[in-house]
């Protein structure tokens, strides 16, 4: 949750009458975390927003996790997904997010949607975040419109009302992540107030926040929620986005990846340096184009590590892996704790004396352990694991 703001036509005080220039009264809906106790947006609804005409099992949404056979689960491995591969299906984002790994505080998957959604939507199971790796268009919200492009990180907290129109680009190729608990930007980055630290590795002014033009009206009556992994359809007699003003931190926004400010040292540093976003139980970093350790004997690329608490996924962007043979944009790998992982062979020591790379990548560390899904195996690089042989 970013800092609070406010937009539009609202009252002096919460809680009290508030009326439009005709005197109509307006509605105050009230958007609340943990219980009442965490961030909140309060939006001014020109009609009651809590009435509904008819509602009905949906036909939009998205298939659970849907854990991969006992077979190609029991050995653990280093592991490798070509993400272009993925079936792509014509639809809407709403229905074409294909969950890749999970556990019970996060999903992660491949979104490659073909239209733009129809319907609105809200997700009370967890917050998302997409990671545009290809296409753009605009997030429409309640609160107002985000639009994005390739290598923006776009945020939609629960709750939250919105659809996605896409742009006119070839191809939309979007990383996803559903946290399932709870999202947020690292404490370690902020002050006691909330305010970013003067040494966090971004900026308030680095994230976009809506655009908000009043009240909308697309003649869209269907609201779709998902809770419990259900999709509940609602017909709506007026505009979802019948908004005429809100206040609060719970809102979307983008940050585009390269206003992350990367770090170097003199040796090579953590990837909790790279930290960007978090999730209780997980880290989600962000790996952008950087000076690499300035020390005269420094070895910049990676060590081999074992990681005996952590899981992790990286997606990868774009630009030379210095670490990695076999991997190329869109590929996603995936290294269990406990398994050492790191450099392939010949890349450790032919790393030395480079002073800059210019990979572009998102991570993900995770506490519990990351299951695959059935269809993420049916895009695996069977090979991956054998890759570290000279």
């Amino acid at each position: 949750m970013l800092d609070r703001h406010a937009e539009g036509h609202i009252p002096p005080k919460h809680h009290i009458v508030h009326r439009d220039d005709a005197g109509n009264l307006l509605h105050e809906e009230c958007l609340t975390r943990q219980g009442f106790d965490g961030p909140y947006v309060l939006i001014y609804h020109q009609h009651e927003p809590h009435r509904h005409t008819a509602w009905r099992a949906s036909e939009y949404g998205w298939a659970p996790p849907e854990l991969e056979s006992e077979e190609t689960s029991r050995v653990l491995r280093r592991r490798h997904f070509k993400s272009w591969e993925m079936p792509t299906t014509s639809g809407p984002p709403i229905s074409s997010r294909v969950p890749i790994l999970f556990n019970d505080d996060v999903v992660c998957g491949i979104c490659r949607p073909t239209e733009s959604d129809p319907v609105y939507f809200a997700n009370v199971d967890g917050d998302e975040l997409f990671y545009i790796h290809r296409g753009g268009g605009v997030l429409r919200s309640i609160l107002g419109d985000v639009a994005f492009e390739e290598k923006d990180y776009v945020f939609v907290p629960r709750g939250v009302k919105y659809r996605i129109e896409l742009d006119d680009s070839d191809e939309q190729h979007w990383i996803w992540f559903e946290c399932t608990r709870d999202f947020f930007l690292p404490k370690q980055w902020r002050t006691a107030t909330g305010q970013f630290r003067m040494d966090a590795p971004f900026c308030h002014r680095d994230f976009t926040k809506p655009t908000f033009h009043g009240p909308v009206d697309e003649g869209i009556r269907t609201f779709v929620t998902k809770s419990a992994g259900r999709f509940t359809e609602y017909d709506l007699q007026n505009s979802p986005l019948d908004c005429v003003g809100w206040d609060g931190s719970t809102y979307p926004w983008k940050f585009p990846i390269l206003n992350f400010q990367p770090r170097a040292g003199q040796v090579h540093l953590p990837p909790d340096w790279h930290g960007n976003f978090a999730f209780p139980g997980g880290l989600i970093c962000s790996f952008v184009p950087r000076t690499v350790d300035f020390h005269p004997q420094a070895i910049p690329c990676p060590y081999p590590h074992e990681s005996v608490h952590c899981d992790e996924f990286l997606f990868y962007c774009e630009g030379n892996f210095v670490s990695r043979k076999g991997i190329s944009e869109g590929s996603v790998s995936f290294h269990p704790r406990g398994i050492m992982h790191g450099p392939h062979p010949g890349a450790y020591e032919g790393s030395i004396g480079h002073d800059r790379t210019n990979e572009l990548a998102v991570m993900m560390d995770t506490f519990k352990p990351l299951h695959v899904t059935k269809q993420a195996v049916a895009v695996e690089d069977d090979d991956y694991h054998a890759s570290w042989l000279p």
